[in-house]
């Protein structure tokens, strides 16, 4: 048995606790309490939204582990957390393109370090999908295996 792991980063517009970002930040504990209610959640980074300093400024960085797929989308894009996403760019810079890698591991594996997790969004940026990463749109099962991306009800995809 198998876990998604999943990295998503953002250009953060201000530090945390700049009053820019008050509107993340106080949302910070509700979401995090929703994902854990979440049907498929499976665990997150003890770090909670971790934040990197590089180059360009700072990044704020989400780790978590899910049963699948299926469980991550519900999560991300039928909750409430939908809501937060959709505003996202009042907190949020541009950030390079794929900000979300997603993988699989072992059922007993612990969450990927923040560290580790940002090598495989930059594995997947440098070689595109592959089993090791993989992106929302083209993914691969545990198995190694490309994954059909299945059509929504009344056909549309995806």
């Amino acid at each position: 048995m198998h876990r998604l792991a999943q990295v998503n980063v953002a250009r953060m517009r201000a530090p945390l606790d700049d009053p820019v970002m008050r509107g993340f930040t106080d949302a910070l504990a509700a979401v995090n309490r929703l994902a854990e209610a979440a049907p498929g959640f499976v665990a997150r980074s003890e770090f909670g939204h971790h934040v990197l300093t590089d180059a360009a400024g700072l990044l704020v960085v989400n780790v978590s582990l899910w049963a699948d797929y299926a469980a991550l989308h519900e999560f991300v894009y039928r909750s409430a957390h939908a809501g937060h996403l959709r505003r996202k760019s009042r907190w949020f810079l541009p950030t390079e393109q794929p900000s979300t890698a997603l993988w699989w591991v072992a059922a007993d594996a612990v969450v990927p370090s923040p560290a580790d997790a940002v090598r495989r969004l930059q594995h997947l940026r440098r070689y595109g999908p592959t089993p090791q990463a993989f992106g929302l749109r083209t993914r691969f099962g545990p198995d190694g295996r490309p994954e059909e991306r299945r059509p929504r009800a009344g056909g549309a995809r995806r």
